[in-house]
């Protein structure tokens, strides 16, 4: 295959994913006039449509999306295959990255800059949502998810785990009083959050006892940020992790609560979706993000 081919074919899978061609041209470092006469180039020899475009989006058409489907693990397989044989051990190509949103803030990409200086060809796309992406369908690599994985068709591992805590906010705290025991927790407004927000109650441990209490929250959310949020501005209490609040607790805008017992610490694991186990980008991100989160543990 022509290098020039590679080229409009790598460029095409980014303009319909970033529904933009001013934004792959940016990305690739070339003008979006070289971008757009690529592309058409690329269906004129295809002979079919592949992006629908207006004055207001770029979308794949449905023979479009069949191709970007076809084609994405072609170029990861083309990148792996040249990875493979660099001798310097440098990555290079794209990796897409799905995370919780607020993991991914406040956990992962403050800890990327060792990994971005040690691979500086690799393009790193992060998908920040809350909500579990169809990771196939995204061509997603690498999934980082916290909790206990639902029964999927692909390959994960632990890379770590996080504590978790209960926290309020002081103002809340002023109002309605401060839990002691675990059973005073029925007694408050309870904010439900990705954390929690399924669970219909906390189990706590201390010296061997384990106390479940039931919940049932008041105001919930499927995003930590604005379980936080809700939190801090004295709305109730939330469960979280440890490293999701830990701006709000340095801060003082949040206080940890039930310092003497326990929650069960909440895995973190590295998904690889069906097919795309052996991306070399994928396997080193999560090795890397394993000693990352080992060392701050």
């Amino acid at each position: 295959m022509p290098l020039k081919d590679i080229v409009s074919l790598r460029l095409y899978t980014r303009v319909a994913r970033l529904g933009s061609f001013s934004a792959a041209a940016r990305e690739s470092g070339l003008a979006q006039s070289q971008v757009s006469r690529m592309i058409a180039e690329l269906e004129a020899t295809l002979g079919a449509r592949l992006l629908s475009r207006t004055t207001r989006a770029v979308t794949p058409t449905e023979a479009g999306l069949e191709f970007l489907a076809r084609m994405e693990p072609i170029l990861a397989a083309v990148d792996d295959a040249e990875n493979s044989v660099r001798e310097s051990g440098e990555l290079r190509g794209l990796l897409r990255i799905g995370m919780p949103s607020t993991m991914g803030i406040r956990v992962v990409i403050p800890r990327l800059s060792a990994f971005t200086e040690r691979h500086p060809q690799l393009h790193l796309e992060l998908l920040l949502e809350d909500q579990w992406q169809d990771m196939v369908k995204e061509a997603v690599d690498i999934g980082i998810r916290v909790g206990h994985l639902p029964d999927l068709a692909g390959t994960a591992r632990q890379i770590g785990s996080m504590h978790r805590v209960i926290v309020a906010s002081p103002a809340y705290l002023a109002r309605h009083g401060t839990p002691t025991m675990p059973q005073d927790l029925q007694q408050h407004r309870i904010i439900g959050g990705p954390a929690g927000a399924q669970a219909s109650s906390w189990t706590f441990e201390r010296d061997g006892k384990v106390t479940p209490v039931a919940v049932h929250p008041q105001f919930s959310t499927n995003d930590t940020a604005g379980a936080l949020a809700a939190a801090a501005g004295g709305l109730g209490i939330t469960s979280t992790t440890s490293w999701a609040c830990e701006l709000e607790l340095a801060s003082g805008a949040l206080v940890a609560l039930l310092p003497d017992w326990q929650m069960a610490d909440l895995p973190v694991h590295a998904y690889f979706p069906l097919g795309r186990t052996t991306r070399m980008a994928a396997r080193a991100f999560a090795e890397y993000l394993a000693d990352a989160l080992a060392r701050d543990a």
